[in-house]
């Protein structure tokens, strides 16, 4: 499945006539090197693996938003109608023989969240129109610059063979699609970059209950030695008392064990220092920093404190409206462009925010508040509201 595009390359658009650049600044746009990503110094790979693999925020935060946003309804339409049939919404309801709609929808929004780069094929029939596509890793592409800065490949690499796309020709294979990044020209910036110093906080909190746990709860203590006239341990008592400690009483299955020490030894409990007791309110500080970044609301995550929403469904309420829906909003009309340049037409495809039950209060006063509109024309309502032109009577 890794290589099927290096089976495909045979059927992907052949190069055209190179496009004009109308930018003046296209000569100097800044990019790092030729072929080679840009990523900031944490590399993308160490930091998925950090802050989505191994840490249950940035886990459900990217999961949350990546499975809402898939699973909004979608629509297509253009300046005249409504579609309902279309060779571009087929494509998206069996985009390639490993996935539907939904799997791929989410394969992309999570690159796009974990990396800031999502990267969709089209895989070209005879026709010159797609019969697949499939979302290809953002940690295994990079983009190629030309004399001029701008884009004319991205090479994909897979375990020392490189595939590469050319995209000089009329339409691109390749879907780039990228969040803002305010230092770099040719990749997005990822919300785990951002929130990667709270990612690093979160994630030792949890190492240091883990090893307080390990070692029965309890704070640590000393092991005072009082010798006749001052002496001090043999090197051969030490190690043996070094050696009893490990065996006997550290750990959570010697959790409670009784502690026999021997003439001269004493016991010193020490107690939680405020720093280590702390350390919760640090951790539930670090949950709410990556929840931030990402848009997803705290509450939404179960991190105590958050008394920004009155209720959890005010809090659902502005997740879908301040962070799915944009996201989708982009991503869907990304798509539609780059669909429709392969079969010359311009269409529009966006979620369907009636059919979004979240949303179905605001949208419901919208609706509301247009059709009471009696200065408004019929055309001028449906303008607002979204919708195409009424189709002219016959």
């Amino acid at each position: 499945m890794v290589f099927d595009f290096l089976k495909r390359s045979d059927t992907a658009p052949q190069a055209g006539p190179t496009a004009t650049k109308a930018s003046a600044a296209g000569k100097v746009v800044a990019y790092h090197g030729s072929g080679r990503v840009a990523w900031s110094p944490r590399d993308v790979v160490s930091l998925t693996k950090t802050g989505f693999v191994n840490n249950p925020v940035g886990f459900r935060s990217v999961k949350l938003i990546a499975e809402a946003a898939a699973a909004l309804p979608l629509v297509l339409q253009d300046s005249g109608c409504r579609y309902e049939t279309h060779p571009i919404l087929s494509l998206l309801a069996s985009p390639n023989g490993a996935q539907g709609r939904a799997e791929l929808l989410e394969s992309l929004f999570g690159q796009i969240l974990l990396t800031g780069n999502g990267y969709l094929e089209a895989v070209v029939g005879e026709t010159g129109l797609p019969l697949e596509m499939h979302v290809l890793r953002s940690d295994r592409m990079s983009l190629v610059p030309g004399g001029d800065g701008w884009p004319v490949a991205y090479e994909y690499a897979v375990g020392g063979r490189k595939h590469r796309f050319d995209i000089v020709g009329q339409v691109s294979p390749i879907c780039h699609i990228k969040s803002f990044h305010p230092q770099d020209d040719h990749y997005g910036l990822s919300p785990l970059q951002a929130a990667a110093s709270a990612i690093d906080v979160h994630n030792a909190a949890s190492r240091w209950s883990k090893g307080l746990l390990d070692n029965a709860a309890r704070p640590s203590g000393a092991i005072v030695y009082r010798g006749a006239d001052g002496a001090s341990m043999t090197n051969e008592q030490y190690e043996r008392l070094q050696d009893e400690m490990a065996s006997y009483h550290q750990g959570a299955a010697n959790a409670g064990r009784p502690m026999l020490l021997e003439g001269g030894l004493d016991w010193k409990p020490m107690g939680f220092s405020p720093s280590d007791m702390e350390f919760q309110k640090t951790k539930e500080a670090a949950a709410r920093e990556i929840s931030i970044a990402f848009g997803v609301p705290p509450m939404l995550l179960g991190i105590p404190g958050d008394a920004t929403y009155a209720n959890y469904q005010e809090a659902n309420r502005a997740f879908y409206r301040l962070t799915v829906v944009p996201l989708a909003t982009r991503v869907a009309a990304s798509i539609a462009d780059w669909l429709g340049q392969f079969g010359g037409e311009r269409l529009e495809l966006k979620p369907d925010l009636d059919q979004v039950s979240a949303l179905s209060s605001e949208r419901d006063q919208q609706w509301r508040r247009v059709s009471e509109a009696l200065f408004l024309t019929d055309a001028e309502k449906r303008a607002i509201l979204g919708l195409p032109k009424m189709a002219e009577a016959e």
